[in-house]
C-alpha cells in the first residue's frame, strides 16, 4: 500500500472503553481513585512546598526528592483526570494527537521517576561512602544538570515512539481496551507489522530500566560495604535508616513496573481486568505512597512539615 494511503488510515480520533466487563462498576471504581488522585495531589503538594519555603532543606537529597514528588504529580495527572472523566461522564473518545502526548508523558515520567531515583541512590553512596567529599561532589549545580540530563535522555528514548506509532495504518480500528493511552495498546490496533513497536518498547526502555536497577544495585553494594566497616552500631542504625525510604520507595516503582510491562506483552492468560485495573493503580500508588513514605520516615521532613503549618496558628 503507498504511503500516501496509509498515511490517511490514521483515526482522527481514538475510543477509550475503560475496563472491559466492568462498565457497571466505574463509577465505584472511581471513588477510591479519585480519593487517592487528591491525596497524592496534597502529598506532592505538601512536600514540594516544604522543601521550597525550608532553606535547611535545600540539600541534594532533598531538591532530588522534590524532583521525584514533580514527576509523580505529572505521571498520575498524565492519565488519572482523562479516566475519572471516562468513568463519570462517559468521555470515551480522544484525538490521536491528545492520544499520543498522553503516551509520551506517561513513558517519559517513568523513565525520570528511574533516572532519579538512580541520583537518589548515587546521594546516598556519596554521603556514606565519602562524606567528607559530599559537599564537593553533590553541588547544586551538579544536581541541576543531573536533572536535566534524566530530562534530555529520556526524551531521546520515548520521543521515537511517536514516529513509530504514527507510521502505522489502523484501518478503522480505534478501540482502545484501555482507560489512558499507551504505546503497545495503540500500536495492537494497526493493521500492519508492528515488529518494530514490540522490539523497540521493550528492549529500549526495559534496557535503561534494568541499566538503572544494576546502578543503584551497585551503589547499594557499596554502601552495605561501607556500613560493614563502621565500628559503632548506632552509627550504622543511623545510615541504613537514611536509606530505608529510598528503598521503600524503589520497590513501589520498581515490582509494579516490571509487572505492568511484562504482563502487557507476555501475561496473554491474565484477565485484562486485572491488568487494566494494576496499571491503573500503577500511576496512583507510587505518587500516593512516595510522599507518606518520605514523610513518616525521615524526620527532618516531618519536623519542617510540622513547623511550616504551625506558623500560621502561631501568629493568630
Amino acid at each position: 500500500m503507498p504511503p500516501s494511503n496509509l498515511s490517511s488510515l490514521t483515526p482522527d480520533t481514538f475510543i477509550l472503553t475503560g475496563i472491559p466487563g466492568m462498565e457497571q462498576l466505574h463509577v465505584w471504581i472511581s471513588i477510591p481513585f479519585c480519593c487517592m488522585y487528591l491525596a497524592a495531589l496534597l502529598g506532592n503538594g505538601v512536600l514540594l512546598f516544604t522543601i521550597g519555603t525550608e532553606r535547611s532543606l535545600h540539600q541534594p537529597m532533598f531538591l532530588f526528592l522534590s524532583m521525584l514528588a514533580l514527576a509523580d504529580l505529572v505521571l498520575s495527572t498524565t492519565a488519572v483526570p482523562r479516566m475519572l472523566a471516562l468513568f463519570w461522564f462517559q468521555a470515551r473518545e480522544i484525538s490521536f494527537g491528545a492520544c499520543l502526548t498522553q503516551m509520551f508523558f506517561l513513558h517519559f515520567t517513568c523513565l525520570t521517576e528511574s533516572v532519579i531515583l538512580l541520583a537518589m541512590a548515587f546521594d546516598r553512596f556519596v554521603a556514606i561512602c565519602f562524606p567528607l567529599r559530599y559537599g564537593a561532589v553533590l553541588t547544586p549545580s551538579a544536581v541541576a544538570k543531573t536533572g536535566l540530563a534524566a530530562l534530555l535522555r529520556n526524551f531521546c528514548i520515548i520521543f521515537p515512539c511517536i514516529f513509530l506509532l504514527r507510521r502505522l495504518p489502523f484501518c478503522g480500528h480505534n478501540v482502545i481496551p484501555h482507560t489512558y493511552c499507551e504505546h503497545m495498546g495503540i500500536a495492537r490496533l494497526a493493521c500492519a507489522d508492528i515488529s518494530a513497536n514490540v522490539w523497540y518498547g521493550l528492549v529500549v526502555p526495559f534496557t535503561v530500566g534494568v541499566l538503572d536497577l544494576i546502578l543503584i544495585a551497585v551503589s547499594y553494594g557499596f554502601i552495605l560495604q561501607a556500613l560493614s566497616r563502621l565500628p559503632s552500631r548506632a552509627a550504622r542504625h543511623k545510615a541504613l535508616h537514611t536509606c530505608g525510604s529510598h528503598l521503600c520507595v524503589l520497590l513501589l516503582f520498581y515490582v509494579p513496573a516490571a509487572f505492568a510491562a511484562l504482563t502487557q506483552r507476555f501475561g496473554h492468560n491474565i484477565p485484562p481486568q486485572l491488568h487494566i485495573l494494576l496499571a491503573n493503580l500503577y500511576v496512583l500508588f507510587p505518587p500516593l505512597l512516595n510522599p507518606v513514605v518520605y514523610g513518616v520516615r525521615t524526620q527532618q521532613i516531618r519536623d519542617k512539615v510540622v513547623k511550616v503549618f504551625s506558623l500560621p496558628r502561631a501568629r493568630e
